[in-house]
């Protein structure tokens, strides 16, 4: 099971980087009605991956 936790962390952590460099790469095309948007909606699911990583660590 440790092995598996890992994992699961080891992908959350890159699903929240790659998150981060998309919205980043996205922000200086899009319009800034549509960045903010997309920072809001990714915000949230850094905080429910966050939430998630927290979970597997109780």
């Amino acid at each position: 099971m440790s092995d598996e936790k890992n994992e699961i962390e080891k992908l959350i952590d890159t699903m929240i980087t790659s998150g981060d460099e998309l919205v980043g790469n996205l922000k200086t095309v899009l319009p800034n009605s549509l960045s903010e948007s997309m920072v809001m909606f990714h915000e949230s699911n850094v905080l429910n991956l966050k939430k998630i990583k927290e979970f597997l660590n109780k």
